[in-house]
């Protein structure tokens, strides 16, 4: 029996697989194809798939994305780029942007095929994307800017042709403030700390980064004093430890004393509450009460407080298939199906009548006479007659509405649990199903923690010695029920893992909502609309017991004024039992959950009949999620939020 001939693009992708490892030093790295990348997930990195017809351009396009992913794992320590990174929102992007040049900088550099391949992914993104004078003016893309400049010094390399004319426009600008700076970093290449603080110099340079006002002089007198002896913060410390320590451990550590110092009554209530063996009886109000005062507010604004991230090492984003095996989701769906039977009906019809909604504004229009397309048909007639007349091609034209994409996220918390989760699920699926009919891609995705009371990033916290004001301290879970690529039939299964126990256990909704905003600006459709259905406010008792009683719900309204405001998404909100109006700016409460269906239908049509917001270069550069701040950080971040979090506030 003849063995089924091989796809020729499968030697392609073991090519690939093996060059990755090989770059990234990492032989278990997994390379895995999907409509979902690119993505790196911890050791897992996700690649778009390969074009059945693959020119030599795809293929250097998809190479160069997966060497940047294996020169991340390679040359990048997540925990030092956090330690230093800026508090400013908008020097925090300047700093990421400089770090990735440095990392594809170390790979070009040493390799002229991946030198080739980062060029082609970069000629590709800056291709698609157009010059406008004016608006580069009212809004500087910085960030951008610099890390091509930056790429331009490190490996020689000028910016592509597209984004020439924007470099122009802003290089004779930063090279008078920061061009003695920029030329510093070729030398620090290879040395992430110093770097490091060279970027954060940058960002002074520029007057991006205030509060880093004196950050790189407290380095150089750190430096000037190891040179020249002087002892430094440990009294445990020998002379050789001393001389080994780097300038941002001895910047740590030297804040954390002066943390000690100025919380002092804020660290008593913490370690006499922190008992080990009282965590299972959490008191979070107390606790909540002992840190609200010792918070950085005193001029009693909310914004003083930065939303922070103690560890993402324990976050994930997981498809639905990988969290039960295909037995059992087959069960939970039955399961479902069968409990809402009654309520499915009633949602289908007003599906239907969203479908009729949503095709009566795609009448067709049609080019005749055209020398390619399709056949027209009713015109064969004339070539019958007349041997000699030419075959009449027709053409259909592009509908605008077709080039939607709609997410609908869905709060996976405990207090779901019950009637409004199924509600929610079935809901989730007959729109897809409808909008899917109507040329529509639809996304589900869900969010929760993986754990109660904190998790393993509690735990790395207490290890840690219970550092003050540590910011969100749990482990996320997202939630990938059906891709936007993906076609209903196969995800249709997934929705059934929301009846499984102990899924649903707490909600922080700020970064749920901008990880499903961040892969909404990452698709091609030019209308993109995000559909939120929660039950209220974001809670997490392990994060609320050691921050502000508000930390979540500030760090949410903020995500959410971001989104409304500069965003191209169109942004919805659907509160089951509670108030979200208080929140979103277009919002429906509703108090019985069968009103559920009725509330995303006519949301739904509503938008449809609206303009589509266009992404431009000013919503581009602002609509990145703002990064995580930093604490003290867990075990090294090789987690599945790695790429994710570097956009997170």
């Amino acid at each position: 029996m003849a063995k089924n001939p091989e796809s020729p693009l499968e030697p392609f992708k073991r090519a690939l697989a093996h060059a990755a490892r090989s770059l990234a030093e990492t032989p278990d790295l997994e390379i895995v194809y999907s409509g979902e990348g690119p993505q790196l997930s911890g050791n897992r990195a996700v690649l778009p798939h390969p074009p059945r017809d693959l020119t030599p351009q795809d293929a250097a396009r998809i190479r160069g994305l997966a060497d940047q992913m294996a020169l991340k794992i390679a040359h990048h320590d997540a925990a030092t780029h956090a330690r230093s990174r800026p508090q400013s929102a908008q020097g925090q992007p300047i700093y990421d942007s400089l770090e990735q040049a440095r990392i594809e900088a170390i790979g070009a550099n040493a390799m002229g095929g991946v030198r080739e391949n980062l060029k082609a992914v970069m000629d590709q993104a800056w291709s698609r994307r157009l010059f406008n004078e004016a608006e580069a003016v009212a809004n500087p893309p910085l960030a951008e800017v610099v890390a091509l400049m930056a790429r331009e010094r490190l490996t020689g390399e000028p910016p592509p042709p597209t984004a020439k004319p924007l470099v122009d426009l802003f290089r004779a600008d930063i090279e008078a403030k920061a061009g003695a700076d920029l030329d510093k970093l070729t030398g620090a290449l290879d040395d992430q700390n110093a770097f490091a603080r060279i970027a954060r110099t940058i960002i002074r340079d520029l007057s991006m980064g205030e509060d880093l006002s004196d950050a790189p002089e407290q380095d150089q007198q750190e430096e000037e004093g190891e040179e020249e002896g002087e002892a430094q913060p440990s009294e445990d410390q020998d002379e050789g430890e001393g001389e080994s320590q780097s300038p941002q451990q001895t910047a740590m550590d030297e804040d954390e004393s002066t943390h000690r110092e100025a919380d002092d009554a804020d660290s008593q209530l913490m370690e006499a509450e922190e008992d080990p063996n009282a965590e299972d009886a959490e008191e979070p109000p107390e606790m909540g009460e002992g840190d609200q005062p010792a918070r950085p507010d005193a001029s009693g604004d909310a914004r003083a407080v930065t939303y922070k991230v103690f560890t993402t090492a324990h976050d994930e984003i997981v498809a639905a298939e990988e969290l039960c095996d295909a037995e059992e989701l087959t069960r939970l769906r039955a399961y479902l199906d069968q409990q809402l039977a009654s309520v499915s009906n009633v949602v289908s019809r007003l599906a239907n009548r969203l479908q009729r909604k949503l095709l009566a504004q795609q009448n067709r229009s049609w080019t005749f006479d055209l020398e390619e397309g399709v056949l027209d048909v009713a015109r064969l007639t004339r070539v019958i007659i007349d041997p000699t007349a030419p075959l009449s091609f027709k053409q259909e034209e592009d509908t605008e509405f077709r080039d939607t994409v709609v997410t609908i996220l869905i709060d996976n918390s405990g207090s779901m649990r019950g009637r409004p989760i199924m509600v929610a699920a079935v809901c989730a699926d007959i729109l897809a199903r409808t909008l899917e009919r109507c040329g529509v891609k639809t996304e589900i995705l869900g969010f929760t923690t993986r754990a109660w009371k904190g998790g393993s990033s509690r735990e790395d916290w207490l290890k840690a010695g219970k550092p003050p004001q540590p910011g969100r301290l749990n482990d996320l879970r997202h939630i990938i029920y059906k891709a936007a690529d993906a076609p209903w039939r196969r995800a249709r299964r997934n929705l059934g893992l929301m009846m499984r126990e102990g899924l649903l256990k707490e909600n922080i909704d700020g970064e749920a909502l901008m990880w499903a905003h961040q892969r909404l600006i990452g698709r091609p459709e030019q209308r993109r609309i995000l559909v939120v259905i929660s039950d209220g406010a974001p809670v997490d008792d392990s994060t609320l017991s050691v921050n502000s009683g508000h930390y979540l719900e500030r760090h949410l309204r903020e995500v959410i004024t971001e989104i409304e405001t500069k965003s191209p998404v169109q942004l919805i909100a659907i509160g089951i039992g509670h108030d979200v109006t208080r929140y979103y700016r277009r919002a429906v409460t509703i108090v019985d959950v069968e009103q559920l269906a009725g509330a995303m239908v006519e949301q739904l049509a509503e938008l449809f009949e609206e303009e589509p917001r266009l992404m431009t270069r000013k919503t581009a550069g602002l609509l990145q999620p703002p990064p995580n701040t930093q604490g003290p950080q867990g075990p090294q971040r090789r987690s599945t939020f790695k790429e994710v979090r570097r956009a997170t506030a």
